[in-house]
């Protein structure tokens, strides 16, 4: 069997920083073999300058909207932005289709491997079909009137029946975010067989709290704005994360994106034995000041042993789908986290978040994870296998 040999600067486990001199071992195909000491690796080992780690994973993308970089204003908050979305939709297909492998193409460029993709109609099935990365195919469901709950859940069943048959990767039906599922259709979601890996858009705006604190605010505006009769609706006066929480099962791992005003109170509470799932805190950056000009108190996050994991979020809501500029980003900011600390949300705990860690996420022996090499003092990305 040939091997190939990897040594750098650095190297980074998935976990930790390996000691100095550690050498890399693949087979031709990728394939960890061993990770041991330059003096025990023999010849041809190939030095770099930078950074090798494990592949990257993407834990929230939306490539389905790549089509729409540039198109949105920045700085509208989330109301104006979700309006925005639903209004720039209708583009011809053959330009929505190669946007999307325009994206892909990026994201591969970046290091990227795997990717939690957020999926409101079919339109990335073909894509996905060429198997150039790993997908979890997150089919989303909205709907917040109860007496289309039944209808709209048969829409988005179909969906995630041309995903699963084809080759396009796994998935699973999931709620949009708090403010968008009726009750009715919460349950049809969370009681979907196989319905083991979650996903929905937590706290991303302080409008979202106000909603379930007292029934005003933007997001009042906005159902005005999109006809949506909600006289239904009766707020639970807590914020939204303590209302949702407690309806998934003790049996679904679930990621909360963006986690924007999420207070240390909400946190507490998702550590309550009331709350039964394992959650993991995906952040991006970049969408929320994309949006919402906010970043999220992720010292806080830190400080309560949250499960931290990083998206890129879509190019409707950011200038690039690149792992690597959320975590400048974060370090722009929170420049006390350490790069190791960040790496590891970025590729083991993705993967964990995923479900894909047997695969990704570590260089440990059998997995093939992808071989990057971050350069250039945490500027630029290169992939090496």
């Amino acid at each position: 069997m040939a091997y190939l040999k990897f040594k750098a600067d650095k190297l980074f486990d998935g976990y930790r920083f390996a000691a100095d001199n550690t050498v890399l071992i693949t087979d031709e195909e990728g394939v960890v073999q061993d990770m041991v000491a330059e003096n025990e690796a023999g010849d041809d080992v190939q030095t770099f300058s930078g950074i090798i780690s494990p592949g990257f994973i993407n834990c929230h993308c939306h490539l389905e909207l790549s089509h729409l970089k540039g198109l949105i204003s920045e700085g509208t908050g989330l109301g104006k932005f979700v309006l925005h979305v639903v209004q720039q939709r209708h583009f011809p297909g053959e330009e929505i289709l190669q946007a999307i492998g325009k994206a892909e193409d990026e994201m591969i460029a970046n290091g990227i491997v795997a990717v939690g993709d957020i999926c409101n109609n079919a339109l990335t099935v073909s894509q996905k079909t060429k198997g150039r990365m790993y997908y979890h195919n997150f089919i989303e469901a909205s709907g917040f009137n109860p007496q289309i709950a039944n209808s709209r859940f048969e829409k988005v069943k179909q969906i995630y029946n041309e995903f699963a048959n084809s080759p396009s990767g796994v998935g699973s039906i999931v709620p949009h975010a708090p403010y968008s599922v009726a009750d009715e259709l919460w349950d049809l979601i969370i009681n979907f067989p196989g319905n083991h890996l979650m996903t929905i858009h937590n706290q991303e705006t302080v409008g979202e709290n106000e909603w379930f604190m007292n029934k005003q605010g933007e997001f009042a505006e906005m159902y005005a704005a999109m006809n949506i009769d909600v006289s239904f609706f009766k707020p639970s006066g807590k914020s939204s994360l303590q209302s949702y929480l407690p309806k998934f099962l003790n049996n679904q791992s679930t990621i909360l994106v963006h986690n924007v005003v999420t207070s240390e109170a909400d946190i507490l509470f998702s550590q309550l034995p009331i709350v039964n799932c394992q959650l993991f805190w995906c952040l991006c950056p970049n969408a929320n000041q994309y949006i919402t000009r906010q970043l999220p108190d992720i010292d806080l996050l830190v400080k309560h042993d949250c499960e931290i994991v990083l998206g890129t979020d879509s190019l409707a809501s950011n200038h690039q789908l690149s792992i690597l500029e959320e975590m400048k980003t974060i370090q722009q900011h929170f420049p006390h986290i350490e790069m190791e600390i960040m790496l590891q949300w970025a590729t083991s705990n993705g993967a964990k978040a995923l479900q894909m860690d047997s695969l990704l996420g570590s260089f440990v022996k059998g997995k093939r994870p992808g071989i990057i090499l971050i350069e250039n003092n945490f500027t630029s990305v290169k992939r090496l296998a």
